[in-house]
Formats: structure tokens, C-alpha cells, sequence
């Protein structure tokens, strides 16, 4: 799969641009790279791409992953998947590097998603982070939860003011380290602070709702990007009021690792992301659905019945759920997430 950039209303991907051995370094409004994606960005008044930003394409064929799946769908992605969830990959994974806080957001759940935008997905997500970096003397952060007694009233009040120290004041801090992992459930407000390197798992929307009409570094956001067409009363909608302490915060939505998985379907209930180290060779046996693999360190390659194919630091794959078998084999140790969509 071709690499797929998308723009934001923040800047950063310095980070990316490292880890892709690229020689520009500088940050841009090109943070996030997203990884085997049928999403399209939702970035209102920017022009028409053609594909579409944010779709991933096939790698030496234009064709993008979203037809891919369309021209072959069980196949591809297995009869009980797109029974249930069509075509879609029912997840989109994301390696993010923030250069300043993005600003304070909500995304929909399941039900709101429904409700407000058509949609099956709302756009709860995980947050593993990878790395860092110091920006103007401070170390990454997340902004998290409301505290206890945040009204909606109140919400919106520090909204019409545009009062941002008090809205982040509302929600809990926490310092992040590499390991660290995050569930954001929609309808729980946050924010990505500054210096964070992270990867994101989510439900496979764009739907974004944001409190701040300016960002920290001054872009002005223009009004369906904070409401996305739903009106500044409306938007309120998506916020769960129900304020929780600091402690009670980490300890309900900080998930601790098992093992290979870093956060599992049971526990979102939307998807499911494994880190999985190789020092020879590995077999994945396949169960009948889809896999999503990024390559995270190492070189080698992966082989199937029909071929061997050499992978390197920063490759996508996507195995068919047709696929009975696959082995990675490495000239140099590799760490490789996996991951999956609903069931």
C-alpha cells in the first residue's frame, strides 16, 4: 500500500518524517499518516483531491484500497464481515505527531454518529503512544475527561467565551510516556498535547466536534470544522457530561498491555491492535477475517503459498481473509502491530 499523508487544522509529522528516513525533518500541516485507509478526511474548505485525501492507494496502481475491497469484498474481507458491516474495514489506524495541543474535540458515539450523521460508526479510538519530544520546555501530555461538576451548561458558557485556559481546566492532565494506551470512548472530550508520537486505532469516521473556533497556533476554524454541519447548539449533543475524578479517569480508560495486545475487542468493542516481536520467523494462521499489519522496526520478508515479498520499517499490509497462512521471516528483528476491526 502507498503511504497516505492527510492534512490538519494542527501542525507536526517531524516525527514521521524521521521515522520514514525522510531528509526534510520540519513540521507542516501534515501530521498524521494514516495506514490502510477507506476514509476520507473530512478538512472543510479545503479543494477536492481526486482520490479523495485520506484513501489509501495500491501500491504501482492508482487504484485505491477502497475499490480494492468493493471488486472483491468476501474475499477480501470475509462472508460474516461484509454481512454485517458492508465493505467497510470498520477501523482506520493512524501514526500521529503533534508539534502543538490539537484542539479540545469530541467525537461521536455509535448512537449520536447514528442519529446526527447517518452513520454505523461513531469514532471511539485508542491511543498507544510510541514516543515523544519536548516543545518549548514542556513534555507530551493528554487533556482528558471532564472533572467533576462540568454542566453543559458551563461547557457551553467557557465555549461562547472562548475562554480556553478554562476549558482546559476542565479536563484532567496526564503526563505520557512510551507504552502508555488510552481508550477514548465517543462522547468523552480530550485533547492530544504537544510532542506526542503516537499511533491511533479508531472506528473508521472523521467526524470531529471541536470547542476551540482558534487553534494554539493561530489557524482560524472555520464553523462547520468545530460543529461539522451540525450547528453550535446541536454539537453539545455529542458530549457525555458524567465528570469523573483524576484517579478514577486513569483507572477506568488507561489500559495496561497483556502480553502482545495492546488493547483488545473485548475491551473497545470496535477493534483490536497486537504488537507482535520477531527475532527469526512467525506464522500468522488465518481465521477466516481480515488483517491489518505496519511494519513498526525490522526488515525481511512475508511469504504465502503463491510468493515471498520483502517488508521493511514503515510497510502496510493487508491480509485477505481468504489467506490460510502467512510467515514473516527477518534479516533483522522486527516489531509488527496487528489489527482488526469488529466482529
Amino acid at each position: 500500500m502507498q503511504r497516505t499523508r492527510a492534512w490538519r487544522t494542527y501542525t507536526g509529522g517531524a516525527k514521521l518524517n524521521s521515522f520514514f528516513g525522510q531528509p526534510d525533518i520540519c513540521d507542516s500541516h501534515y501530521p498524521e499518516e494514516w495506514i490502510l485507509s477507506v476514509v476520507e478526511a473530512r478538512n472543510v474548505g479545503r479543494p477536492q483531491t481526486d482520490p479523495p485525501e485520506g484513501l489509501s492507494l495500491v501500491a504501482d496502481s492508482g487504484l485505491s484500497f477502497r475499490d480494492l475491497l468493493a471488486s472483491a469484498p468476501e474475499r477480501l474481507l470475509g462472508k460474516k464481515h461484509v454481512g454485517k458491516f458492508g465493505t467497510s474495514l470498520g477501523v482506520l489506524v493512524k501514526l500521529i505527531d503533534s508539534a502543538e495541543r490539537l484542539t479540545i474535540q469530541v467525537h461521536p458515539t455509535r448512537k449520536a454518529a447514528q442519529e446526527l450523521f447517518n452513520s454505523p460508526f461513531g469514532k471511539t479510538e485508542c491511543w498507544h503512544i510510541l514516543g515523544g519530544r519536548e516543545i518549548n520546555g514542556e513534555k507530551p501530555c493528554i487533556y482528558f475527561g471532564f472533572k467533576p461538576g462540568i454542566t453543559a451548561g458551563y461547557w457551553k458558557d467557557v465555549f461562547e467565551k472562548q475562554n480556553i485556559p478554562a476549558m482546559l481546566d476542565c479536563l484532567h492532565r496526564f503526563n505520557v510516556k512510551p507504552g502508555d494506551t488510552f481508550l477514548i470512548e465517543g462522547g468523552i472530550p480530550h485533547a492530544i498535547g504537544a510532542g506526542c508520537f503516537l499511533i491511533e486505532i479508531q472506528e473508521p469516521t472523521d467526524y470531529t466536534i471541536r470547542t476551540e473556533r482558534v487553534t494554539p497556533a493561530g489557524l482560524t476554524i472555520a464553523d462547520e470544522g468545530c460543529h461539522q454541519g451540525l450547528g453550535f447548539d446541536r454539537m453539545f449533543d455529542c458530549f457525555s457530561y458524567e465528570g469523573i475524578s483524576r484517579e478514577e479517569t486513569e483507572e477506568k480508560w488507561k489500559i495496561n498491555r497483556n502480553g502482545n495486545c495492546i488493547i483488545s475487542l473485548e475491551r473497545s468493542a470496535c477493534f483490536e491492535l497486537n504488537e507482535i516481536t520477531i527475532n527469526n520467523s512467525y506464522e500468522l494462521t488465518g481465521d477466516g477475517g481480515f488483517l491489518g499489519i505496519f511494519i513498526l522496526e525490522g526488515k525481511g520478508t512475508v511469504s504465502d503459498s503463491d510468493a515471498s515479498y520483502p517488508v521493511q520499517k514503515g510497510n502496510q499490509l493487508f491480509i485477505a481473509a481468504s489467506a490460510e497462512k502467512v510467515t514473516f521471516a527477518t534479516f533483522t528483528p522486527m516489531h509488527i502491530l496487528t489489527f482488526k476491526g469488529p466482529k
